[in-house]
Parts: structure tokens; C-alpha cells; sequence
């Protein structure tokens, strides 16, 4: 079977073919999880291992009565898939009647079935290790790619489908010089350029150059800093754990507490997860599909949490079909009016931050975090790069950080998809600008 092509028609064949063989008062929710990927990883850029996936699995959910139980198979994408498809819904049926009433459950009556395929021009590994090794010109470059087709589907027995393929690539890979100098750097999306690739690593390459300077000591205390798409990445990624969450929010137990009491950010700040332009599907496993859009930050002020089934049953709240973690899946942050080639000369004197690490909350309440900077950390004084800086810790608030203390956002913003491939490839992305802060607090 060619995945893609054929394994459309054979899973909602096969949702129909088991909807059949429902009891009555009996609802079916069947989703598909699968992947036609390459994979390669490098080490001192030379291929270490390479690979491709081709995988299919099928979860089936069964709801009776106010009770669920559910089951996950691996297809084989041929005619058995059915019978071993049957034999997990009885076992599923089975358990069912010994569960009790669960008081949260809500899945999606109405049908909504939508469709989504988007192509998108994906280079050879080959031809991804070739222009790598060109382009790194015999440096120590370690890194991993993924790039394929992801497959997302979802039907129900009473009569939804959607569908949701596509084509998206993410090289994440870092340079390494002498003892302790790095530069981690990435390249993302939907269409392989082999000369925007060539960019990214010669501007990585003369970070490294930069690392051979002298390194710079630094005191404890409040800094001017810049921080790079990919430390923006780590601060909002934290943030996603629990900020935006409606259920974090309704106990009371989300790090923007402040923000629910009134406190805003800068007015520069907009936060939206934008399904419509990130990769993840526009639908989730109890059926309902996401807005195109929904405002979590607008212009400073706290707008939408994501609010899953779950959470909109148990709490009153209207839901907007977000996942069950309530967290992002397709962040966008608007862009400010800084140019990425002024970024040096708009900080004069402070910290170039290109990643942060080991990040966690030291206060959930007060929304403050805490981590470490990594790789690639410089000292800029008179808008020029003069020394590196070694790992250095920071303790500050999101509501300074990105609050008083942010004096600018870059205009270009960087696309990020999760680089995780645990059991399969993450559908997760970040579209995230740089951020200019006029201080930040270093606790060491």
C-alpha cells in the first residue's frame, strides 16, 4: 500500500466497516497516527545513521452510556488490519462495562468533516547530507534531520471524517569548535531551499568564529539582552505549560495568575495559536475542530485559554477544541518593528542570548522562571559582538521580561517546529520573533 494515497480510503473504509458492527447506544471515535519520513543523523559531518519510516497506527475509543475505554493498533494497511481492528473493539466493549460513569466526557455530536492537504517541496536526504557537508566545509556539525509526510485522520460512527497530510522538513544541528563552543541552529518548513540551508550555517559559522574570542566574565545583576527566536522558543515554550490553559486558569494555578488579576504585558505583545498556519491537524480525538485562530495574548492583555472538552464540561466554560494538555500546537507571536540587521546596533551594551536551557518556574504564582543561557552567548558593547559569555542563570518574572522590560520585537520571525521523533514526529511549530529586553536578571 502506498501510504498517503491509499491509506485515506482504507481508514475511514475501515471506521465505516466497524461502525457497522456497533450495538445499540454505542459511539465509535476512530483516529489515525502516520508517517512517511526520512530520517539522518551526523556527526562531525559525516552521516552516522540514516533511515526511512513508513508507520501507521489506529486508536479506537468506544462511548456508551457516559463510559469510555479505548485501544491503539498498528496497521498493517491490508485487508487483516480489519479483523485485528474488530478483535481490539470487543476487547474495548468488553472493558467498557466494568468502568464507571465518567462525569467529564464530551465528544463531538454535530459533524464537522473537513479535509487538509498541503504540499510541500521536500528535498532528497541525499541531496539534505550533500548540501550540509558543502555548506559546513569539514566543520564538526552534529545534527539530526526528519522530513516526509505526516497523516493525521479522525472518524465517527455518527458520520464525521477529516483528514489532515502534510509535507513539512527539520534540520536542528549544531557547530562545534574547541572545548565548550557551540552554536546550535535549525532550519524548518514546508518548502527545502538549499541556499537558505547554505545561510543558516554560514551564519553559524562565524558565530563559532566569534566563540575563539576571549571569554567575558560577567557579575551577577540586571542586564541589557537580546534574545534570539530560539531563546524565545524555550521562555514561551515553558510559558505553554499551564499559561494558557483554561483548566490552569479556572484553579488558579496558571504562572499568569497576575495576568488574570489585571496586570498586562507590553502592548508589543500578541500571542495567537494559529492553526491555520501551523502544521499540527485542525481537529483533536473527541472530534471537534479547532478555530482557524484563537487570541491568548492581544496586544498585552490576557485574551482566550484553551479549553479542551474536558475542561469546558467540567468548568461551564465554552470550549474551543484545544487538545487535552491545553498548550499551544501552533504558536504565533506577532512581529515589532526592529530589523534583524539592526538587532546589535539597538542593543549597544548587553547580552546576545541565541539559546536558552534547563528552564522551570521558581515561582509558578508570580509567573517567574529561572534557567541557564547555552551555546552561543555574546557581550556587545557599542552595537559590535567582543567576547563570548560563559552559562549564566537568570531569575526573572514573564510580566517584566516581557512586560516593562521588553523594549522591542524583530519584524522577520523564525518558523520552529518541535524536533522530537519519540515514537513519531511531533506536529508542534513556533512562529517567534527576537526579543530586545532593556534588563534581565542574572542570579549567576
Amino acid at each position: 500500500m502506498k501510504l498517503g494515497q491509499d491509506m485515506r480510503p482504507h481508514f475511514f473504509e475501515l471506521a465505516a466497516s466497524l461502525a457497522r458492527g456497533l450495538r445499540a447506544g454505542e459511539v465509535l471515535l476512530c483516529g489515525l497516527h502516520a508517517e512517511r519520513s526520512d530520517f539522518v543523523r551526523l556527526n562531525r559531518g559525516s552521516v552516522r545513521q540514516a533511515g526511512s519510516v513508513e508507520q501507521r497506527s489506529a486508536s479506537l475509543r468506544l462511548v456508551k452510556a457516559g463510559r469510555q475505554a479505548a485501544a491503539t493498533l498498528t496497521l498493517a494497511g491490508t485487508r487483516e488490519d480489519l479483523g485485528l481492528a474488530q478483535q481490539a473493539l470487543g476487547r474495548v466493549r468488553d472493558a467498557l462495562a466494568g468502568l464507571p460513569e465518567d462525569p467529564w466526557l464530551l465528544i463531538n455530536e454535530t459533524p464537522q468533516s473537513t479535509s487538509l492537504e498541503r504540499r510541500g517541496t521536500l528535498a532528497p536526504a541525499q541531496a539534505v547530507v550533500a548540501q550540509a557537508g558543502a555548506a559546513a566545509k569539514g566543520l564538526d556539525l552534529v545534527g539530526s534531520y526528519a522530513g516526509g509526510t505526516i497523516f493525521r485522520g479522525f472518524a465517527s460512527s455518527l458520520g464525521q471524517t477529516n483528514w489532515h497530510e502534510i509535507d513539512s522538513f527539520n534540520f536542528d544541528w549544531s557547530l562545534h569548535g574547541g572545548p565548550r563552543q557551540a552554536v546550535k541552529a535549525a532550519y524548518a518548513g514546508l518548502d527545502w531551499q538549499g541556499e537558505e540551508l547554505k545561510r543558516r550555517i554560514e551564519a553559524a559559522t562565524a558565530q563559532l568564529a566569534l566563540l575563539e574570542l576571549p571569554e567575558r566574565q560577567l557579575s551577577p545583576g540586571e542586564h541589557r539582552a537580546y534574545l534570539a527566536p530560539r531563546a524565545m522558543e524555550e521562555l514561551l515554550g515553558l510559558l505553554s505549560w499551564g499559561g494558557f490553559s483554561a483548566r490552569a486558569r479556572a484553579t488558579r494555578q496558571s504562572p499568569l495568575l497576575h495576568m488574570q488579576e489585571g496586570e498586562r504585558l507590553s502592548s508589543e505583545v500578541t500571542l495567537t495559536e494559529s492553526t491555520a498556519q501551523g502544521i499540527a491537524p485542525g481537529f483533536q480525538a473527541e472530534g471537534f475542530v479547532k478555530p482557524a485562530a484563537v487570541t491568548l495574548i492581544d496586544k498585552g492583555r490576557l485574551g482566550e485559554a484553551l479549553a479542551s472538552p474536558r475542561s469546558a464540561k467540567e468548568y461551564g466554560l465554552a470550549g474551543n477544541a484545544a487538545s487535552a494538555g491545553e498548550s499551544p500546537e501552533s504558536l504565533d507571536m506577532a512581529g515589532g518593528e526592529l530589523e534583524e540587521r539592526e538587532v546589535l546596533r539597538a542593543l549597544d551594551t548587553g547580552l546576545y542570548v541565541s539559546n536558552l536551557w534547563y528552564l522551570n518556574y521558581s515561582d509558578r504564582p508570580a509567573g517567574r522562571i529561572t534557567g541557564m543561557t547555552r551555546f552561543a552567548t555574546f557581550w556587545v558593547q557599542g552595537g559590535k559582538i567582543v567576547a563570548p559569555v560563559g552559562a549564566m542563570r537568570f531569575d526573572d518574572s514573564i510580566c517584566r521580561i516581557l512586560g516593562k522590560n521588553l523594549a522591542a520585537l524583530t519584524r522577520s520571525r523564525e518558523l520552529l517546529l518541535d524536533p522530537s521523533t519519540y515514537a513519531e514526529r511531533s506536529t508542534s511549530s513556533a512562529r517567534l520573533p527576537g526579543a530586545l529586553l532593556s534588563a534581565l536578571r542574572f542570579t549567576l
